[in-house]
């Protein structure tokens, strides 16, 4: 996921990353991820011989700006954020991945530093890939090398996506879109058909991802709860989508 627009957040001290235990991995935990889809028992096995399982409580580092990479990280549970610490020292806030999606891939790829911070927001478990084990699956197992190209062509086509959307509509606009697209990709069904977003999204977070202020969001957030398009939980911050219909025709 990319960011757009670089709206700041104050940044506080580096967060220290914190010793933990690996574990072994279940080919199980592997069958349901994406980058792992279509691979054999025998190559799940594989990975699983090969990586570890790490567990984080909540507000762990777990990669930090300009680290060298050498380690891909697949969540199996859990949140995690991920930003950047600008020349001005303060913090851009770029995206969230749960559970079933991966991070640290670009450096194993292009061999550069760690392009951003990553931090835990509630307790997570990953299990993480060194090179060596990364290059020898790109090199002899196809369908993890095509999982991965599509996981970034998808990352690709959402970040299109949100240039065109930062050209094209209000704050209204990007806010609501901002709110589909958690949604539609991290969404859980309840009873009565709204869709609850589980992830902790504070009005600064949503502001930094759709490149305005806090102000005009909250302004934004407070007309979708009047007109009861949404709620939002003010003790965990997670938003529930209780009209998308209404959201997706700010997107027009």
């Amino acid at each position: 996921m990319l960011r757009i627009v670089a709206a700041s957040l104050h940044s506080g001290s580096r967060r220290p990353k914190k010793a933990v235990t690996n574990m072994p991995v279940d080919p199980k935990q592997l069958c349901k991820i994406p980058l792992f889809e279509g691979l054999t028992p025998d190559q799940l096995a594989f990975v699983a011989s090969h990586a570890r399982s790490r567990s984080y409580k909540t507000e762990e580092a777990i990669v930090h700006q300009e680290d060298s990479g050498e380690t891909l990280y697949v969540i199996i549970s859990g949140i995690v954020k991920i930003s950047m610490v600008g020349s001005d020292g303060n913090e851009v806030f770029l995206a969230v991945l749960a559970a079933g999606e991966n991070f640290g891939e670009l450096s194993l790829i292009d061999s550069q530093f760690r392009s951003a911070d990553v931090v835990t927001q509630e307790e997570t478990t990953l299990v993480s890939i060194d090179r060596a084990t990364f290059n020898q699956l790109i090199a002899t197992v196809p369908a993890f090398a095509m999982n991965l190209l599509r996981i970034l062509a998808l990352r690709t086509r959402r970040a299109n996506v949100r240039i065109h959307a930062h050209c094209t509509l209000d704050v209204f606009g990007l806010v609501a879109r901002q709110l589909l697209e958690f949604a539609e990709q991290y969404g859980m069904v309840q009873a009565d058909d709204s869709v609850l977003i589980p992830i902790r999204l504070t009005q600064g977070d949503i502001a930094d991802l759709v490149g305005a202020s806090r102000e005009r969001v909250n302004q934004v957030m407070r007309h979708f709860r009047e007109k009861k398009m949404i709620t939002v939980d003010s003790k965990t911050f997670r938003i529930t989508v209780l009209k998308p219909a209404e959201l997706h025709k700010r997107l027009q």
